[in-house]
């Protein structure tokens, strides 16, 4: 991963962003981590919003993953929260299943 200070992606914001679509950039302020830049997928992607949060979440997981308990946890509640919005709108244990395989 590309680490830049804010100064120097404020005055390299192109290859800022050129740098982004290789890979993940770290951008701190006086040492610390303050955001990161991510590409947005192409636009021939069927879903743009899913992919962005699908390279987000990997990203989040290579830089803090979670461990024991806390990640069973952190699990618990995503299932429970999708698994709330898939009942609200009719999904089948099925359906949610064949989704989450043809996503991997």
């Amino acid at each position: 991963m590309q680490t830049m200070t804010s100064l120097e992606a404020q005055n390299r914001f192109g290859e800022m962003i050129d740098t982004s679509q290789r890979e993940p950039v770290l951008i701190t302020r006086r040492g610390r981590p303050v955001s990161f830049v991510i590409s947005a997928p192409s636009r021939g992607a069927a879903n743009g919003s899913q992919a962005s949060l699908l390279h987000f979440m990997k990203l989040v997981a290579e830089l803090a993953p979670l461990r024991g308990t806390e990640a069973a946890d952190a699990y618990t509640a995503y299932a429970a929260k999708i698994g709330n919005k898939a009942e609200a709108e009719g999904l089948t244990e099925e359906q949610i299943t064949a989704l989450v395989r043809a996503t991997r």
